[in-house]
């Protein structure tokens, strides 16, 4: 038996006016929640056109073989950071004339997988083993109206097409469980004395690894609420001050403290749901949230060619903030992220853009205060030897220090999480 997808009312009505366009074939993503019963679709957005293609008037393909695949896997990462937690990509549509339909299977499998891959490059989370890992083609018939629906395992490449139903429903994310939290970060990151200045991001990214798999490990607290077996892991750190510790000892040139505190959101809906969906989901978003902020500070460097400029100086940049803002057809809040001198136009240009939704700057919701990147340079870890040994006793206490406590300091951080336990069932 396949799998079910219930989709959003909204959802028919966008694929139905993409038909009335008159244009051979369309190309979108599908964006929802997984879950093991049964998926859920919330959004459907056609992938945006090129710049040339917006000039010439035509933001369609005209055949199987002008797609770009390239494009379409990049329009999908943009989507996956405008995500909060718990939804993601579920998978690709097709809007597409009858003379293609023979085709049309083969491209949609190839794409699924394509998108599936550039989104994975850039998790931070390991999946588990109840995650699913079917994602869905859509083909609509523009002369017919009618959907075939198929899905495929991306964890097999060699994965074949099976039967999926697609149910529409009204309102269908109303009663879903909104998850909300603020984490109060503090991470710094070595820079090895045989990494180059230009490795900030490659750097940066290993150690947000290492912080990402201390949240996936932490104890999460629910309204301050914690499971007996939770409470026995919590009392269990706080009794070990001398066991021994993994910490080892680096000499760096330099370091990266990554400072501030990131608003969370998930969503969880609301077919019996259960605790560990939810902190999963909660976890997901704390870790995707600062990740991407990183990425899109190092492309903004890049584009004004500071990324590989080297500086003796201590370098502060401000990471992009966090905007919240509904989309029609769902209670679900989608986001994106915001510089200082970025005008709320901007965010709304981007938003029609990635997800071709049209939103009011009254429902714009900035949640958060600025936070900060500071950059130390070598210089600074090499005056003499007596500051190189202080500093690498002071990385070894932070390690230490690190080790011992990091999962009870993230647990009381996400005790501020705003959503009822008896919204879930074990």
């Amino acid at each position: 038996m396949g799998r079910s997808y219930f989709v959003e009312e909204a959802v028919g009505q966008y694929l139905s006016d993409l038909i009335t366009t008159s244009k051979p074939f369309v190309t979108g993503l599908l964006v929802g929640q997984c879950s093991q019963q049964r998926d859920y679709v919330l959004l459907a957005v056609r992938t945006p056109p090129k710049e040339e293609e917006s000039r010439s008037n035509s933001g369609y393909h005209s055949s199987l073989t002008n797609i770009d695949e390239e494009w379409m896997t990049a329009h999908a990462s943009q989507v996956s950071r405008m995500l909060p937690g718990g939804l993601l990509v579920l998978g690709v549509f097709a809007v597409a004339v009858p003379e293609l339909a023979k085709e049309i299977q083969t491209t949609l499998r190839k794409l699924v997988f394509s998108v599936e891959k550039a989104i994975a490059r850039k998790r931070l989370w390991n999946l588990s083993e109840d995650d699913v890992s079917d994602r869905v083609a859509l083909h609509l018939c523009t002369a017919t109206k009618k959907f075939t629906c198929r899905t495929y395992d991306v964890q097999d490449p060699k994965s074949t097409a099976k039967p999926a139903d697609w149910k529409y429903q009204n309102g269908l994310s109303t009663s879903w469980v909104s998850l909300e939290c603020t984490v109060n970060a503090n991470i710094h990151i070595p820079l090895p004395t045989t990494s180059a200045s230009h490795d900030l991001e490659k750097n940066t990214r290993n150690g947000l690894t290492r912080w990402a798999k201390q949240i996936e490990e932490a104890v999460f607290l629910i309204n301050s609420q914690v499971k007996e077996e939770d409470a026995d892991l919590l009392e269990g750190q706080s009794q070990k001050p001398n066991s021994r510790s993994t910490a080892t000892v680096q000499v760096c040139s330099g370091s990266i403290n990554l400072k501030g505190a990131l608003k969370c959101n998930a969503y969880i809906h609301n077919n019996k749901p259960k605790v560990k969906d939810a902190v999963k989901a909660l976890k997901r978003d704390i870790i995707n949230t600062f990740s991407d902020r990183c990425e899109i500070l190092f492309e903004d460097l890049l584009m004004n060619e500071a990324a590989g400029k080297k500086s003796s100086e201590r370098e502060y940049h401000t990471l992009p903030c966090r905007v919240f803002a509904p989309i029609a057809g769902s209670n679900v809040l989608f986001c994106d992220y915001k510089f200082g001198d970025e005008t709320a136009r901007e965010i709304q240009e981007r938003f029609l853009e990635m997800l071709d939704q049209a939103v009011q700057t009254e429902d714009l919701c900035t949640a958060e205060e600025m936070n900060m990147v500071e950059v130390s340079p070598a210089k600074e870890f090499r005056d003499d030897e007596v500051k190189q040994k202080q500093l690498t006793k002071e990385m070894l206490l932070l390690k230490l220090h690190q080790n011992i406590g990091v999962v009870i300091a993230v647990a009381v951080a996400i005790s501020a999480a705003v959503f009822s336990f008896n919204y879930f069932s074990d």
